[in-house]
């Protein structure tokens, strides 16, 4: 069930709905102690019994509270009332790369910008040991003051090992956090190759490259070669 304009968590006040998907409902409030806007994310009350769903938004919280860069979503606050989990997190004002393609594509200043404060962003992640896996244009918000990474509740922690050349070195392998068989992220984004370059298209065209119909067969394709 949808929160209510006006109801509260903790000291967070429901202003507005600001969207939803499969790993939980956004809205934004206002934080009555600080008297400052903030986006809330709570897990539906349809998921609240699902321990591994509970799992992954216990992760993100702390995935985002770990990395602190200019050009990740920062996190306030955590809380837990009438069943509902929910992150409290900076209000971010502006649109989605996504929404802006809709527009049409970027011009070559903003689109190089835009990717290095996002490159810069996952750099910032793995050297802290985290993969996002769930790269795409609507976890980015394009802003006043740059990009804004988005959304880590599909991210993976792997041990990070210092190198001699003074750089984090990631693991190559490590325990499962998905079960075998699981797809998770969005599939026309989705590595390895080629899927992993659709999303660099989609940046640089303004468009996605594949059609809904088009990927769902060309991913069976792939997954059974």
């Amino acid at each position: 069930m949808a929160l209510k304009v006006g109801s509260k968590l903790g000291p967070y006040e429901i202003v507005a709905p600001l969207g939803a998907g499969g790993m939980g409902e956004v809205y934004r409030a206002r934080d009555t102690r600080l008297e400052r806007t903030v986006a809330i994310k709570v897990l539906p009350e349809r998921f609240s019994k699902d321990t591994e769903l509970k799992q992954r938004f216990e992760r993100e919280a702390k995935t985002i509270s770990s990395i602190n860069h200019p050009h990740i979503c920062t996190l306030y606050d955590v809380g837990h009332q009438d069943e509902i989990d929910y992150l409290v997190m900076e209000y971010i004002d502006g649109e989605s790369l996504a929404q802006r393609l809709l527009k049409g594509p970027l011009s070559t200043d903003q689109m190089l910008k835009t990717g290095v404060q996002i490159a810069d962003a996952l750099d910032k992640a793995h050297r802290n040991g985290i993969i996002h896996r769930d790269l795409k244009p609507g976890n980015i918000m394009l802003t006043k003051s740059g990009a804004k990474l988005l959304d880590f509740g599909l991210a993976k922690a792997i041990p990070v090992f210092p190198s001699s050349s003074g750089f984090s070195m990631l693991a190559t392998a490590g325990a499962p956090v998905t079960a075998q068989g699981t797809i998770l992220g969005t599939l026309q984004y989705m590595a390895p190759r080629p899927r992993g370059r659709f999303a660099q298209r989609h940046f640089r065209a303004g468009s996605c490259p594949v059609r809904d119909g088009d990927r769902q067969a060309r991913f069976r394709r792939q997954k059974h070669d």
